[in-house]
C-alpha cells in the first residue's frame, strides 16, 4: 500500500510539474510577442502645455497624478492578490494570485493569474491582448482547458477595453500626445476615445472629489454567458492611491457587469508590486 500511495504521489508531482512548465512556456511566448510589438516613444516626457485644450476635470487629474517632465510609461510589470468570483447566479469568490506585463505602445498587455479553486488545484488563467488580438485561456492545472476564446473581434475589442480601463496604472498612457482625445460631459466626466488597429473605443472616466479616477465604464463590452457571447455595461472602480516612481496610482480596484442598473463585481485586487520602466 505504502508503494502504491507513493507512486500516486510521484505520478500527481509529475502531472503539476508538466502543468506549470507548460504553462510557463506559454506565457514566455505570449509576452515575447507582446514585446515585439513595442515601437518608439514620442514624446519621451510629460509637458503639461499638452493639457491646454482638453476637458477641466481630465485637467487636474494629470495635475495631481503626474509632475511637469515626468517620464512616459512604456512597459510596467504588476503583481496582484485578489479574489474572482466563479459564480453566476450565487457568488462564489475565489482567491487569486497574479503577474501583468503592460505595454503601452503599442496598447499590450498579459495577465497570467493563479485561481485556487480547490486546495492544491489551481486554475491558471491568461488574459492578454496583443497586436490586436485578444486571448483568454483558462485551465485547470495548466492543463484541461475550461475556456478558450482567440481572435481580433469581439474578444481583443473586450481585452483593449481592459487596457484602457486600468490606464491609471499607467497613466501617461491617457495623455492625449499619446493618441488619448478627451470630450467634456460634466465638472466630474469625460469621454476618452482610444484607436489601435481597427478598434475605436470610448469609455466614461469619472473623476472624485481629490480630481482622481473614480470610475470607467462602458456601456456594452462582450462576454460570455452560457457558452455563448452576451454584451452587458461593464465598470471598473479603483481607489487608494498611493506614489510609485512618483506617479500616484490606485493600488485596489474593482471590476464588474452592471445588472439591472446595479454593479455585480467579478474581480477585486489589490496592487502588491508596480515597477515602470520609461521611455528613453
Amino acid at each position: 500500500m505504502l508503494s502504491i500511495a507513493l507512486g500516486l504521489f510521484v505520478a500527481v508531482a509529475a502531472v503539476v510539474l508538466y502543468g506549470e512548465l507548460r504553462w510557463k512556456s506559454g506565457t514566455r511566448g505570449l509576452r515575447g510577442r507582446l514585446e515585439a510589438t513595442r515601437v518608439p516613444f514620442e514624446p519621451k516626457v510629460f509637458d503639461s502645455v499638452e493639457l491646454a485644450n482638453i476637458p477641466a476635470p481630465v485637467q487636474r487629474y494629470f495635475r495631481t497624478v503626474l509632475k511637469n517632465g515626468q517620464p512616459m510609461v512604456a512597459a510596467a510589470r504588476v503583481e496582484h492578490t485578489g479574489t474572482f468570483n466563479m459564480g453566476k447566479a450565487a457568488d462564489r469568490w475565489k482567491p487569486f494570485t497574479s503577474t501583468q506585463r503592460v505595454v503601452t505602445r503599442r496598447p499590450g498587455f498579459d495577465w497570467d493569474a493563479r485561481v485556487a479553486m480547490l486546495p492544491g488545484v489551481p486554475v491558471l488563467v491568461h488574459d492578454a491582448y496583443i497586436a490586436g488580438q485578444g486571448t483568454l485561456h483558462a485551465a485547470v492545472l495548466g492543463l484541461l482547458s475550461v475556456a478558450t476564446l482567440q481572435g481580433k473581434g469581439e474578444v481583443a475589442q473586450g481585452e483593449l477595453m481592459r487596457f484602457f480601463a486600468e490606464a491609471a496604472w499607467y497613466p501617461t498612457a491617457l495623455l492625449p500626445s499619446q493618441g488619448v482625445r478627451w470630450d467634456a460631459v460634466d465638472e466630474h466626466s469625460a469621454h476618452a476615445t482610444l484607436r489601435d488597429g481597427d478598434f475605436t473605443l470610448t469609455l466614461l472616466f469619472r473623476f472624485n472629489e481629490e480630481d482622481l479616477i473614480d470610475t470607467v465604464f462602458a456601456e456594452s463590452r462582450a462576454q460570455m454567458a452560457g457558452g455563448k457571447v452576451t454584451h452587458a455595461p461593464w465598470q471598473c472602480r479603483v481607489w487608494n492611491y498611493a506614489i510609485r516612481d512618483g506617479i500616484l496610482v490606485p493600488l485596489d480596484g474593482e471590476a464588474a457587469w452592471i445588472v439591472a442598473e446595479e454593479p455585480k463585481p467579478y474581480w477585486r485586487g489589490h496592487i502588491n508590486t508596480l515597477s515602470y520602466e520609461f521611455a528613453q
